[in-house]
């Protein structure tokens, strides 16, 4: 998706944006937790047994509501293209990187659907993802995007309307932690780039701005759908640094009236890469069945179910159709500004790193 130049930042009120039916936003995991494996689909595939198949979908946290409503539609379409199939969707959540970790050591996923490119690679590394896996599907196997926002509370008394307020003295800041999730390590690089951006790519007072801003942080929460529900039910902290769709979603339901969403004038693009784990599937005899899913995800129906949900299509015909909800944002690419993922993880988020350096109390 092409980055949009904006002149001005964008104050959202909750009350003004249009709700999405029917999205609860649960904590409770959907078909299976990510301590959970799917029972069953090896020994239907294994056996023989064509007409029944389960796939297991291991994904991100806040993908859950998307997840939600695109397995019914997928499953629909399948049957409608395989009439003698029944296919099943389960699903495990948690924060990404873990995820993958799970994936890694055994979690038998059919397809990984990640929220960053470095938890498909762990995957790729371990031989159970395709080497080619981002060349299998359209836009670099990246159906949709989403950017980093701020939800603050209602009117928003701290007046935080860019990244430079949150240095505030005073302000206290709820993000997922950059250790373990690709939504902390979003919400740590788009404040990472955002210095490099104001100070024209000087990293030390880069690096002291992101310091000021780790200062104010209150809560580092071990996933993003954690952070939300800290910051807009347990009513901790005075902003949450969060993906645009998580924002969204928390306005429009549980944090309805309580909440506003402030785009800044320059954040970072997150991207949500997918695959099939061949090693899986090749084995339970899913794969068509396993790609056929992820394919589908391009689909106008899917696209814009993405955007219905505050994701961002990557087919531009959609997007475009709903900039409406989706405003123009300047945004930049974490690998463009900082390497590649295993140049980010090793400088950034290993022991010791970057964030380790920066952060006061940094969560392990």
């Amino acid at each position: 998706m092409p980055s949009f130049a904006s002149s001005a930042s964008y104050t959202i009120k909750a009350r003004h944006i249009l709700g999405v039916a029917g999205i609860a936003m649960t904590v409770g995991l959907v078909g299976c937790s990510n301590n959970e494996q799917a029972g069953g689909a090896e020994g239907d595939a294994a056996s023989g047994d064509a007409q029944n198949i389960e796939l297991l979908n291991v994904s991100y946290d806040v993908a859950r509501d998307f997840y939600k409503d695109y397995n019914p539609m997928f499953v629909e379409h399948y049957k409608a293209e395989h009439p003698d199939a029944n296919v099943n969707i389960k699903q495990s959540h948690g924060g990404s990187s873990k995820q993958a970790l799970s994936v890694a050591n055994g979690l038998q996923a059919d397809v990984a659907t990640m929220n960053q490119g470095s938890d498909i690679e762990l995957l790729e590394k371990k031989g159970l993802v395709a080497s080619d896996w981002e060349s299998k599907f359209p836009d670099n196997a990246v159906p949709f995007t989403s950017t980093i926002v701020f939800l603050v509370r209602k009117d928003n008394p701290k007046q935080i309307n860019d990244w430079q307020d949150l240095t505030k003295a005073g302000t206290e800041i709820v993000m997922a932690n950059p250790k373990v999730t690709g939504n902390g390590r979003y919400a740590f690089l788009g404040a990472y780039g955002y210095g490099l951006h104001a100070f024209n790519n000087e990293e030390a007072p880069a690096k002291d701005y992101v310091k000021s801003l780790l200062k104010n942080v209150k809560v580092y929460e071990n996933g993003g759908r954690a952070a939300t529900t800290t910051f807009v039910q347990r009513g901790i902290g005075d902003v949450l640094i969060t993906f645009e769709n998580e924002a969204n979603l928390a306005a429009n339901q549980f944090g309805a009236g309580q909440v506003d969403i402030v785009y800044p004038k320059y954040s970072i693009k997150s991207e949500s890469p997918v695959a099939v784990v061949n090693t899986v599937t090749d084995k339970k005899g899913t794969t068509e069945a396993a790609t056929e899913y992820l394919n589908y995800l391009w689909s106008e129906p899917a696209q814009q179910l993405a955007a219905d949900l505050y994701l961002r299509p990557s087919v531009a015909s959609v997007l475009e159709k709903n900039s409406d909800k989706l405003p123009p944002v300047e945004t930049f690419r974490p690998n463009d500004t900082f390497g590649s993922w295993d140049e980010i993880m090793s400088t950034y988020f290993s022991d010791g790193g970057v964030f380790d350096q920066l952060a006061v109390n940094a969560p392990q």
